[in-house]
């Protein structure tokens, strides 16, 4: 068992697969670290080829040979079944996740408590609700009276590729609609944080009766273990939430075997402030650049201040940065934990050294904290002065790094906005609601905030515009993304 401020937790090492909680094939582990002390956690089977091969036969015979693809009222119980034992389980999740993740425990609340609150449960209960036929007119061609109704069908097996930074958020969000919807699934976590997922399967096999192979928990310190999903043609769809560059490589190593795919990928979203805003009650939200040290795909960190008031602007978000509470993530008053690993927070480091060497003017942080000698830790950090055309307002960050670009009115706000290859979200705030509104509309984003307004939710479809990805999460489009459609023509 291990202690940490914030609860004791006991981790599963093992995987799932085919309903039992197994070794890796060939006995071998790898080391589970802790971004914030750098120290070893424990350690997780190390799965190969082998074992992935294994997961893939499983999960196929599961939804060939089993009726888990058409028994609607089991899979609800089987879920509501999977949602008791996580709620049992709650706080060892937030210890695991504080210690495994280093997000922060004070915002454990959309690692942990905001799927618990329904990422099982909508799709759940969404089972019944769902239109699973539905009627066409008559037909008579060559003059055959036909009757005609659209099937909605599973997909059949689905690979789950788990991203580091909101890890169970993320896979409590597909397991949800890829079973309720009647599919199988592999779940691949990420080798950063992997004790989520073991302890999710053990949760499934000792809890619940979701039958072997229904889910198979796979981690690996391989990448190309994972890959294995997108090439192997007993795989029908991916699911993947992470990097556009991994994401485009999922697309052209599936396009073999025509996988079918759904993307959610990385986001550069722009919070723009209009000019009739007040800037001392709305600018304090661009701190959010820091919540997990900046690493979230939805994180706004473009901040587009009007030349008319960009220096007040300037000073407020100065403050706001220079008083950000970050470092020990076990600490409820910090608000920024460490990168997940050594890997991020030096790919950060270059990023800041980019924007430096590019013109930025650096005004807060852009160094490793000199009080944390321990821990993958970036100072909060500010940018001022930045043209849209720089890297650092480009390119995907992950990290507490803030830009800060002035425009000149309404039209060249929504011109900067859209001026990158991302589109996933972002932020208007203004003092008229229609003016937010109005040029919320014109921002090409798969979601974005008015106002502070929360879009967040398992009932509400998740994804981007552009490079941000390939289809929606959650919601009906959500539900509808683990399904085919079968037009059926019968007489009698």
């Amino acid at each position: 068992m291990i202690e940490t401020s914030v609860g004791p937790f006991t981790p599963e090492r093992r995987m799932l697969i085919d309903g039992k909680l197994v070794e890796a094939a060939s006995g071998k582990l790898f080391d589970n670290i802790n971004p914030a002390t750098e120290e070893v956690l424990g350690s997780v089977a190390d799965a190969g080829h082998e074992d992935m091969a294994q997961a893939i036969a499983a999960a196929r015979r599961a939804f060939d040979e089993t009726d888990w693809a058409t028994d609607h009222a089991f899979r609800r119980r089987c879920l509501e079944q999977l949602q008791v034992a996580l709620e049992s389980d709650r706080e060892q999740m937030r210890a695991e996740l504080v210690a495994e993740a280093g997000t922060p425990v004070a915002v454990t609340m959309l690692q942990l408590d905001s799927p618990l609150e329904d990422a099982l449960r909508w799709p759940a209960e969404h089972i019944e609700q769902f239109p699973w036929e539905r009627q066409l007119p008559d037909g008579n061609l060559f003059g055959v009276a036909s009757k005609r109704k659209v099937v909605k069908e599973p997909q059949g097996v689905v690979g789950a590729i788990i991203p580091w930074n909101y890890p169970f958020e993320v896979t409590a969000n597909k397991l949800g609609p890829i079973l309720a919807t009647g599919n199988t699934v592999v779940v691949k976590p990420a080798p950063d944080t992997p004790w989520n997922a073991t302890r999710l399967g053990r949760l499934i096999a000792e809890h619940t009766d979701i039958p072997a192979g229904v889910v198979n928990i796979v981690p690996s310190s391989d990448h190309l273990v994972g890959e294995a999903l997108t090439l192997d043609p007993r795989v029908d769809l991916i699911s993947f939430t992470g990097s556009t560059v991994t994401g485009k490589r999922i697309m052209e190593k599936g396009a073999a075997t025509l996988k079918r795919v759904f993307l959610e990928l990385g986001g550069k979203s722009a919070m723009i402030v209009c000019d009739d805003a007040d800037l001392a009650q709305v600018l304090p939200a661009a701190g959010g650049v820091c919540y997990h040290a900046g690493q979230g795909c939805a994180v706004q960190t473009r901040v587009l201040l009007p030349r008319s008031r960009y220096a007040e602007g300037v000073e407020i978000l100065k403050a706001v940065m220079e008083n950000i509470p970050y470092g020990d993530p076990t600490d409820p008053a910090t608000m920024q934990g460490p990168q997940v690993s050594a890997k991020q927070r030096d790919r950060v480091m270059s990023y800041i050294r980019k924007g430096i060497d590019e013109g930025a003017e650096l005004i807060v942080g852009g160094g490793r904290p000199s009080h944390l000698d321990k821990g993958f830790f970036v100072e909060p950090t500010l940018f001022v002065d930045v043209d849209n055309s720089m890297t650092i307002a480009q390119e995907e960050i992950f990290g507490p790094v803030l830009a800060v670009i002035p425009y000149d009115d309404d039209e060249d706000a929504i011109r900067i906005a859209n001026d990158s290859s991302y589109g996933l979200s972002g932020g208007v705030f203004s003092a008229s609601p229609e003016r937010a509104m109005a040029i919320a509309h014109r921002i090409r984003t798969g979601s974005i905030s008015v106002n502070g307004g929360m879009w967040y939710g398992a009932d509400g479809p998740y994804g981007g515009y552009k490079s941000s990805g390939i289809g929606r999460q959650n919601g009906v489009e959500g539900f509808e993304t683990y399904l085919e459609t079968k037009l059926v023509g019968y007489i009698g």
